[in-house]
């Protein structure tokens, strides 16, 4: 039995200025969480955790150290992480964490811990009650940091262009999309980072953002959401198919669809005996990101509603599992890595939407969708 496992850097658009820096990041994650699922004792969530922490440390990535800042100019993550078993935890708007995402963890640890009065764990927790807790949990106290360490020197640069930007748009004095020199505009800054993987059959999942570049303080994304920003279900007897999911992309409207667990629901088949038909991961992919994010975002007003899927499969084959990574997008690009036990030499890959889909106009009433697979 082996260990899979992908990450993401985001879905929008990656100029060639950081693709170097990006995809080492991508790849360092891979093989650090392949490193870390050695130990017999790992689990799937472990995979999981060690991928995103890697990606949280690294400046060129919208997660942890690197965040896009708020309008106030601070640093506010969401971070979610789940397994195959349905057991989940995230946090929203925690600010001070080196790793929000090992907040997430432990969280859902802690939710597992029968209360000696019956009370109901939470599933999230936000703002100061996610640090309070970060600061008491001994798996994540020695993470707690001051909240001015967290703020990289590209995104202070970032923020301080855009912040005067606002300000003169406020007064009249610009257009607010002029691109920056090196072509990137605001909607170009909201990628997350996430990983999913399957370790010896189980599935987990996990996501974590710094958020929209020029925030309201107090916003939570989907990275905090239950059923948003990612999702995990285990194969098992009576499905014909397991699946783990990482999304990025502007996170009201991949909350508003709920569209890791639309996902999910898509994939679960509970009597496969009644049905001769293989499970087409491409086709289900395509109409829930249509039919359930992209138009009902169109109905809102967005135009050009960006949403990323990073999902991995895991299926019964005649002599060994059959595991494979889709990723579909309406962005302009998407990084991604992944690697395996099997082949452990991590590839990482921008993957960019072919220049005919920029042509499609939204009163064409078509996404311009990206999708690829790869079987690892």
């Amino acid at each position: 039995m082996h260990t899979f496992v992908a990450v993401h850097g985001g879905a929008g658009s990656h100029g060639s200025s950081t693709e170097r820096e990006l995809k080492q990041a991508l790849r360092l994650a891979c093989k650090k969480a392949l490193d870390s699922s050695s130990l017999t004792s790992r689990s799937s969530l472990d995979v999981v955790e060690v991928a995103i922490t890697v990606l949280e440390d690294d400046p060129v990535l919208n997660a942890g150290y690197g965040s896009n800042l708020s309008l106030e100019g601070t640093v506010e993550c969401d971070a979610a992480i789940m397994d195959g078993n349905y057991h989940f935890g995230s946090v929203g708007t925690i600010s001070g964490v080196k790793n929000p995402i090992q907040v997430a963890r432990a969280l859902l640890q802690h939710s597992q811990i029968s209360d000696p009065l019956g009370r109901v764990p939470p599933l999230t927790l936000v703002g100061s009650g996610a640090h309070a807790f970060a600061s008491k949990n001994p798996h994540t106290s020695s993470g707690i940091v001051d909240k001015g360490s967290m703020v990289s020197a590209g995104a202070r640069d970032r923020w301080r262009y855009w912040k005067k930007k606002l300000t003169s748009a406020k007064m009249g004095d610009s257009d607010p999309s002029q691109p920056l020199e090196i072509g990137q505009n605001l909607h170009d800054l909201q990628d997350t980072v996430g990983a999913v993987t399957s370790r010896f059959g189980e599935m987990a999942s996990g996501v974590s953002s710094g958020g929209l570049l020029l925030k309201m303080e107090g916003r939570c994304g989907e990275a905090a959401v239950f059923g948003a920003g990612c999702w995990a279900q285990n194969f098992r007897p009576g499905a014909r198919i397991g699946m783990a999911c990482s999304i990025s992309g502007t996170g009201e409207y991949i909350t508003r669809s709920g569209l890791a667990r639309a996902l999910g629901k898509a994939f679960e088949v509970l009597e496969p005996s009644n049905s001769d038909e293989d499970v087409d991961p491409h086709a289900i992919i395509q109409k829930v990101l249509i039919h359930e994010f992209w138009k009902p975002s169109q109905d809102l007003g967005e135009s050009n509603p960006s949403a990323g899927i990073l999902l991995m499969t895991y299926e019964d084959g005649d002599d060994e599992p059959i595991v494979r990574v889709w990723c579909a997008f309406t962005t302009p690009t998407m990084a991604i890595a992944y690697a395996s036990t099997k082949n452990p030499s991590p590839k990482a890959l921008i993957l960019r939407r072919p220049k005919e889909m920029t042509r499609i106009r939204p009163d064409d009433n078509l996404a311009p969708m990206y999708m690829t697979a790869f079987s690892l």
